[in-house]
């Protein structure tokens, strides 16, 4: 059982993280605004990452354009700095994520063991899955909980199964752990792990690890409809989107401790 050390996800969605937060130091540095070519200098990045960030900084409200070619602070940041309702960003984030990929979606933590819902965002045509049975118990059938596991070494997987059995919940459920880590460990970095009605019939779920400080995290989605193609549509865009969910759970901070759910 899990005889090799997972290759730890360095997702996509992480690096490109990692080069909007350079961005965003540098024009949180510049209060007056800074030009472009200021802003290559300081970070290193060539012009097409560099584009991207910009794009994807406005776009969180965390950056704005003064002119075509100079930036300043966005509004979020403003009130991020001010220490005014960080949790509206997250908010309005997975609002955007819900209605981008066409379903529920879901921020998730690996914390002292346990597997944690700790945001949502659903709506009328996006209903959150039944949770018939406690998440918690169904790490090993859905995608959050793969996605979680996805990012722990050998022996707390190890803890974690003897701690919650892997039952079968339906005729698809893996229950088998070796067969369960070849799958978290046999796939590209940022590639989304998927609950192909494991956890209930008729409902398929994503989810792209995030992990953004020393839990594992991840963003996810559920679908009241086993269409594969629809499915593949969507755990494409949430894992192009992730980005916009990291950047938004690192201004929100502490306050998410306590907060209650993201629903709309």
């Amino acid at each position: 059982m899990a005889r090799r050390a997972p290759r730890r996800p360095t997702c996509s969605s992480l690096a490109a993280a990692h080069q909007a937060l350079r961005v965003l130091e540098v024009v949180h540095r510049h209060t007056g605004g800074v030009r472009l070519t200021q802003i290559a200098r300081e970070t290193g990045l060539g012009q097409l990452h560099l584009n991207q960030a910009l794009q994807r900084l406005a776009r969180a409200q965390l950056v704005a354009p003064l002119s075509p070619d100079v930036y300043t602070a966005g509004s979020a940041l403003e009130l991020a700095a001010a220490d005014r309702d960080r949790m509206g960003e997250l908010r309005d984030t997975l609002a955007y994520l819900r209605d981008a990929v066409g379903a529920a979606v879901y921020v998730a933590s690996y914390t002292e063991g346990e597997v944690s819902i700790t945001q949502y965002a659903d709506g009328p045509r996006t209903p959150v899955v039944h949770e018939w049975v406690d998440f918690r118990e169904a790490a090993h059938a859905s995608a959050v909980g793969k996605a979680l596991l996805a990012q722990l070494g050998p022996d707390e997987r190890r803890d974690h199964l003897s701690r919650y059995r892997m039952e079968q919940f339906t005729p698809h459920t893996i229950t088998n752990p070796e067969v369960l880590f070849d799958e978290l460990d046999d796939r590209w970095p940022g590639q989304p792990l998927l609950d192909l009605q494991e956890y209930t019939l008729g409902t398929v779920c994503a989810a792209v690890p995030i992990g953004t400080g020393t839990d594992p995290q991840c963003v996810a989605l559920s679908l009241p409809s086993p269409n594969p193609d629809r499915l593949q549509q969507a755990a494409r865009v949430l894992r192009d989107e992730a980005v916009a969910v990291v950047l938004a759970l690192l201004v929100a901070g502490d306050e998410l401790r306590g907060a209650t759910p993201c629903r709309r």
